[in-house]
């Protein structure tokens, strides 16, 4: 990932675990992030977040995750302690840069957490990449994050549908695509969308949305071009 070291002085690299998709009504359980400068790990957060009194977790979430109700009320924090600690991983970094799998999706449920808390500015330095639209670049589908740790051989990730790991997962990931191909710059700000159904959730205005083929005809940075 050389370019972007060159570019990119942090990288916080996150993943969130929800009681659903839909944004603004759903909530997050767990957050979990990396931060990376010069490709060593600097630092790393993961909390799980308590729901409010009378809330609980949709069953199929529980049997994904592994995370319980009894879990969070034992283990979980508020929405301010969790803000805080995910926003204190890009502090300090003068040219910061998150990543995720699916950015569009951790992003917009990221927005909804901090919004109330009067924490967006954390969102206001970071450039942003999504590892999802590169990999659709790389392989065919599918494309969960499970099918790219098996397409790249990632033997030492583990795609456990716990914040943290699925956050390591994806350096792991960033990593092995870079090796085959060091063009992620060309995918800094630049999501791809569903070709039929568009964009999902809120759209975020430094980023450009460009549909994204299945069948890989050409790099999305190049397709944007067209556009």
């Amino acid at each position: 990932m050389m370019e972007l070291w060159k570019n990119f002085d942090r990288l916080v690299v996150f993943d969130t675990e929800t009681t659903g998709i839909e944004f603004g009504r759903d909530r997050i359980i767990e957050i979990g992030a990396v931060a990376l400068e010069n490709g060593a790990e600097r630092g790393n957060f993961n909390a799980l977040i308590r729901l409010p009194v009378g809330q609980t977790l949709p069953p199929f979430i529980t049997n994904l995750t592994g995370i319980t109700d009894a879990q969070l009320m034992r283990e979980g924090v508020d929405d301010r302690r969790a803000a805080e600690g995910f926003c204190r991983l890009l502090n300090g970094a003068e040219q910061p840069l998150l990543v995720a799998y699916n950015a569009q999706f951790d992003l917009n449920f990221l927005y909804y957490l901090l919004r109330p808390l009067g924490l967006l500015s954390a969102l206001q330095k970071p450039r942003f990449l999504d590892a999802l639209t590169v990999y659709r670049d790389r392989r065919d589908f599918p494309h969960k994050l499970c099918n790219a740790i098996e397409a790249y051989g990632l033997t030492e990730a583990e795609n456990s549908h716990r914040a943290v790991d699925d956050a390591r997962a994806t350096v792991l990931l960033l990593e092995a695509m870079a090796a085959e191909k060091d063009d992620l710059m060309r995918y800094i700000d630049l999501f791809g969308t569903h070709p039929k159904y568009g964009m999902s959730g809120k759209k975020i205005a430094s980023v450009t949305y460009c549909p994204q083929p299945y069948d890989r005809r050409a790099p999305l940075y190049e397709l944007a071009h067209t556009m």
